[in-house]
């Protein structure tokens, strides 16, 4: 058995055989956590779940880009509790995307706006006693602030840093706060992961697709999708220098104790 943690197949690159993906993993004993990224998409991702008896699961919340526009529409304490009304739905596993994104950016304002959207975020996994999904690109830095400061409304093992690409010192401080490490098919094709993929312990890894994007090799340029999970767990088996086998049971175990299904 295998898991992809993070994927988005209710994106439109999947609008014309979506069902067709889910099978073709389902069909491998690959599983999947499908990753909401704003309201429509967190609403998509929960009716894919439902749809399925067994190993389709969503996530819903933010992602960091859509700060900006919900700023402009004044809606964030109104979409908040319709993630929370989802987030109570049956196969519903966990709160994100969520997070910082400060690649390119130069507006202090948005920053400020992703803070908040990201402050919700963490309410509302403390009230729906659901781990985050945290989506961190430039902003290390805040991301730490962020947690340390609340701290306290953080639980055990409170979530999932999402497509790692972090030093081994900011790996540190986020597994010593209880977080899980996840990683991409792009340690399928860069080397610069290894050194935090040997530092992680073994028990705290999750991998993930997120398809459609970042597609590992052999299947580079073309769609990424959950069934691909297996190249990223081999790579990682390799790296590793472990038993394939033994990191397939090793990471669907974790992701099965920290979204506890």
């Amino acid at each position: 058995m295998l898991i992809d943690s993070h994927t988005h197949i209710h994106f439109a690159d999947f609008k014309n055989d979506v069902d067709e993906v889910i099978k073709r993993a389902l069909s491998q004993n690959i599983w999947l956590i499908n990753v909401g990224t704003n309201k429509k998409t967190s609403q998509e991702a929960v009716d894919l779940a439902q749809k399925y008896p067994e190993g389709v699961f969503a996530a819903v919340g933010m992602h960091p880009h859509g700060a900006e526009e919900e700023l402009k529409a004044n809606s964030g304490e109104k979409d908040i509790e319709f993630l929370f009304e989802l987030s109570q739905k049956e196969k519903v596993v966990g709160i994100g995307e969520c997070g910082l994104d400060y690649f390119k950016l130069k507006d202090e304002g948005v920053k400020k706006e992703q803070k908040n959207l990201f402050l919700r975020h963490i309410e509302l996994s403390q009230r729906s006693q659901k781990p985050l999904i945290i989506h961190c690109r430039d902003a290390h830095k805040d991301m730490r602030e962020i947690l340390k400061i609340n701290a306290g409304k953080l639980f055990k093992n409170p979530g999932v840093m999402h497509f790692f690409t972090g030093s081994k010192d900011d790996a540190k401080i986020y597994l010593d706060m209880g977080f899980y490490i996840s990683f991409s098919g792009v340690i399928t094709f860069a080397r610069d992961y290894d050194d935090v993929i040997n530092f992680v312990p073994k028990d705290r890894i999750l991998i993930e697709t997120d398809a459609p994007l970042v597609t590992p090799a052999p299947f580079r340029g073309k769609r990424n999708e959950p069934s691909y999970v297996k190249y990223v767990a081999d790579k990682l088996a390799e790296i590793l220098k472990e038993d394939k086998e033994k990191i397939y049971k090793q990471t669907f175990d974790n992701t099965k104790t920290l979204f506890r299904f």
